[in-house]
């Protein structure tokens, strides 16, 4: 017996309630998260004015009331969601969802035979995967709905129609199907042709999609939800045309997005290959900064990540997990007793499930995955960790560039035009920040400042 069949032989407990520990595990989440969110609402409710980059008493309570608010929301969306994730399990959801789907494929199989080929377990599970897609979308499009149109629109950010809301929602389910179906499709068929030993060749297969899902979507993707324009000549183009051109940073394009017709929410990030990259503002950005110098610092900041290859270090940890992941999913893939804890029948003799071989794995990898909540706790606070160590390098890196000052008023600019909280509950902000909070950066650029000005002095 080789290593994975032990490694599946070990898992496989007959009459193990997976579904009751799955269940144990979601509660858990929930009073951690719930218990997160309370402490958040206290300490902003508590929170008064302590620098003067909290603005003046109204522009502070502005943003307390905004973020109380989304805060008493997060609680409601908490409970929404266990209620929903439990009432799944509980009333056996995805084994009726998957064989309501074989049952519909079958009529129509065999009412047009050009649809035969479609009725097997694999189209099956794949169209039972993008069904659920759409079901859960269906579930928290209230919440969505009532995030843009009551909370974000009470406190000026929300510019899109409801048009356009639901252009954006009918264009999401078009995407997740048109992209959904071949990664979903070669998921399953190489763990059935690859058998105990899949986990290497399924990472190998998902690095190809992240690596093609990063090269396509900045030019196939995004221009289906925003409209880009190159950024028009004149003296903030050029600077960062010189700041690109000086640092060696392989810039192709600056675009101008049209994020204003969604939200006047601002930012600015960059996309495309090691050799080829984009530089994308935000309209509300440049029509929200005080000057050409506090963006051109904002894209230092953001190149910072290039020179220092953040996003190479976060796809090597993102694919170390992954491959944890897959390794673990080999234990119970083919383990009958975890499907038939969730309401599928593998005992009796007539039923597909009784041959191993025939279990429908995606369902099975979709309910593991909430076996691995635990471990989510964990990679959750190490990810945050490693998001905002890179986030002071990559602040170091555009101070050291003489852009200290610059940088740090146009994050005082954006936290207040965002209507970020300043402050945060330590354990709230290390769960759910994958930023350091404002003043942690400020103090981070004046030390940086002052440790660069002193070793000037030695120099001299």
């Amino acid at each position: 017996m080789d290593f994975f069949s032990k490694l599946a032989t070990v898992a496989e407990i007959p009459g193990f309630n997976w579904k009751g520990l799955v269940v144990a595990f979601t509660a858990g989440q929930f009073a951690f998260d719930t218990y997160l969110n309370i402490r958040q609402y206290n300490f902003l409710k508590n929170d008064k004015p302590q620098t003067p980059e909290d603005g003046d008493e109204e522009t502070f309570f502005k943003t307390q009331r905004y973020q109380l608010t989304k805060q008493r929301f997060s609680i409601f969306t908490g409970a929404y969601s266990f209620i929903t994730n439990v009432a799944f399990l509980k009333f056996n959801v995805l084994p009726k969802l998957y064989y309501a789907t074989g049952q519909f494929i079958s009529t129509y199989a065999v009412k047009f035979g050009f649809l035969k080929w479609f009725a097997s377990p694999t189209p099956q599970s794949v169209v039972t995967f993008l069904a659920l897609q759409v079901l859960s979308s269906i579930i928290s499009l209230p919440l969505s709905y009532y995030s843009t149109f009551v909370i974000e629109e009470k406190f000026g950010f929300n510019k899109q129609t409801k048009v356009l809301f639901f252009t954006d929602f009918l264009k999401t389910q078009v995407l997740s199907f048109a992209i959904g179906t071949p990664i979903i499709l070669g998921f399953v068929k190489i763990i059935e042709y690859f058998g105990d030993a899949f986990f290497l060749y399924v990472w190998s297969f998902f690095f190809v999609v992240q690596i093609f899902m990063m090269t396509i979507a900045p030019i196939v993707i995004m221009p289906l939800f925003n409209k880009f324009t190159p950024l028009e000549d004149g003296s903030l183009k050029t600077k960062i045309e010189d700041l690109a051109k000086s640092l060696s940073f392989p810039l192709s394009k600056l675009f101008v997005i049209d994020g204003s017709k969604r939200s006047s929410h601002s930012n600015a990030f960059f996309t495309g290959l090691p050799w080829s990259k984009r530089i994308v503002l935000f309209d509300t950005l440049i029509e929200q900064a005080s000057s050409d110098e506090e963006i051109v610092a904002v894209i230092g900041h953001e190149i910072g990540h290039w020179a220092k290859n953040h996003l190479a270090k976060t796809l090597v940890v993102l694919q170390g997990n992954l491959s944890l992941i897959f390794f673990l999913f080999s234990a119970f893939f083919r383990n009958k007793s975890f499907y038939e804890s969730f309401g599928f029948d593998t005992t009796s003799p007539t039923s597909l499930f009784a041959d191993r071989n025939n279990l429908p794995i995606i369902i099975g990898f979709i309910l593991f995955l909430d076996i691995l909540k635990p471990l989510e706790f964990f990679t959750t606070f190490g990810s945050n960790l490693l998001s905002r160590k890179h986030e002071y390098e990559a602040d170091e890196y555009a101070t050291d560039l003489g852009m200290g000052e610059d940088l740090s008023s146009g994050l005082v600019t954006l936290f207040k035009e965002n209507k970020s909280s300043a402050r945060s509950d330590p354990l709230y902000s290390a769960y759910h920040y994958s930023h350091p909070l404002l003043p942690e950066r400020l103090a981070a650029i004046r030390a940086r400042i002052e440790s660069n000005k002193t070793a000037e002095k030695k120099d001299q």
